[in-house]
């Protein structure tokens, strides 16, 4: 597959990378800054999220209203995000408007006002932020989840912070997360779309040229700890997470651990799918999933199911886990690595995915990885290297995560010696 991407840094480290799609009438671009909830302190876990908010709440030269009424006054969209690793600030106009969706994110994240009337609000609105995740076992479990596999470590700590050190953030600690991390080494511009890359350069240059190079901020290492989370709650279902470490998103095993997810409760012909939900009505829910950090990783398996239900769902999961290295196919293999392509490919027919999957190369490898580079990788993915990797996976020790009537979920050693039987 052509594609016309183009990577240059401006003289104050901030790098911007273009991928050009002539066909198309509009551009997505954004800002994506390493700072997202690992970097935070122990004292100010939820600042990285807080100021996301905070930074469309007005600037010198807008109002809140403004921020948004200016990009959706011409058609275009806006919005941001916080994850472990990165904050995100991204826009979608037509393309005779992304200068305006580049002056406005430049104005937000380097003119901000914080007033003190705004910090209060917005403090209210994350709590109740917060307490609708709490409310809701199916999202919060996964936060347990992280919590166990990766204890008392910033890699461990959710994403919006907790009640207490959201009520507690102050101006100050605020302001000295963006002076720390919001700094141009530390951030890419990306955009995707009908766009020259000598004229975005030149715009990014007088829009963000100013913001100082600062110093590229590294993060504690996350260490992997089995373990598990149990919590009873009165509720229809339990909402459980079994799951193990995984790969680095650079590792050498993160296809072969994609393809693994996949073939194992990736879709409705996975495994899972088709033995504990279709063979056995099980559950209505259950899938596998990857996440990925710079440096350690997890593999998981979410299952929700009832307190009659998991008894026979433990026992299960561990046999199709137990067998999965010694009964993998060459056939299941293929349609693994055929979904992945397919949804890798169709993402790039749009300028939004684009723009994100530049952005986080950049972040993330420093560079842009050609996409054929990755189907490569992924074609390469065989039955020996995915049965290897599963042996490995799965010897390691367990975490578990589980909210709801719990009574007779099995102690996390009597489901480790049922992986190891």
């Amino acid at each position: 597959m052509n594609r016309e991407v183009n990577i240059s840094k401006l003289p104050n480290g901030l790098t911007v990378v273009s991928d050009r799609m002539s066909n198309v009438e509009s551009i997505s671009l954004g800002l994506w800054v390493r700072a997202g909830a690992r970097y935070e302190r122990s004292s100010e876990n939820g600042v990285a999220h807080f100021l996301e908010h905070m930074l469309f709440k007005g600037t010198e030269r807008r109002t809140s209203k403004d921020i948004v009424e200016e990009i959706e006054s011409v058609g275009g969209s806006i919005n941001a995000y916080t994850s472990r690793e990165m904050t995100a600030f991204f826009s979608k106009v037509l393309k005779g408007d992304y200068c305006l969706a580049l002056d406005v994110i430049a104005d937000i994240v380097q003119n901000s006002v914080f007033k003190s009337s705004e910090i209060d609000k917005e403090r209210a609105v994350i709590l109740q932020e917060i307490g609708q995740a709490l409310d809701s076992p199916d999202d919060v479990i996964f936060d347990h989840f992280q919590s166990t596999a990766f204890p008392n470590q910033p890699l461990g700590r959710p994403v919006l912070g907790k009640p207490k050190t959201v009520s507690d953030l102050t101006d100050k600690e605020i302001r000295g997360f963006l002076e720390r991390h919001y700094q141009g080494s530390s951030m890419v511009i990306a955009a995707a779309g009908n766009i020259h890359h000598q004229e975005l350069l030149e715009r990014c240059e007088e829009y963000f040229g100013n913001i100082k190079t600062g110093k590229q901020t590294s993060a504690s290492s996350g260490v992997f700890s089995g373990g598990e989370h149990r919590e009873y709650r009165d509720l229809e279902q339990i909402h459980f997470i079994f799951g193990f470490s995984g790969p680095a998103i650079g590792s050498s095993d993160f296809y072969a651990m994609s393809v693994l997810s996949n073939l194992l409760g990736g879709g409705m012909s996975s495994r899972l799918f088709q033995d504990i939900r279709e063979k056995r009505g099980l559950v209505y829910s259950i899938d596998s999933f990857m996440s990925s950090y710079s440096d350690v990783g997890l593999f998981g398996i979410y299952a929700g199911t009832g307190d009659n239900q998991i008894k026979e769902l433990i026992p299960a999961l561990c046999d199709q886990i137990r067998g999965l290295a010694d009964s993998l196919s060459i056939e299941e293999v293929e349609r693994a690595r055929a979904q992945i392509k397919s949804s890798l490919l169709m993402a790039l027919e749009s300028t939004g995915a684009r723009c994100e999957q530049i952005a986080q190369h950049i972040l993330i490898f420093g560079r842009v990885m050609p996409i054929e580079e990755v189907v490569a990788r992924l074609d390469s993915i065989d039955v020996i290297q995915v049965s290897s990797l599963a042996k490995e996976i799965f010897a390691n020790s367990p975490v578990i995560a589980a909210v709801g009537p719990i009574a007779d979920l099995e102690q996390i050693d009597i489901i480790a010696e049922r992986l190891a039987a």
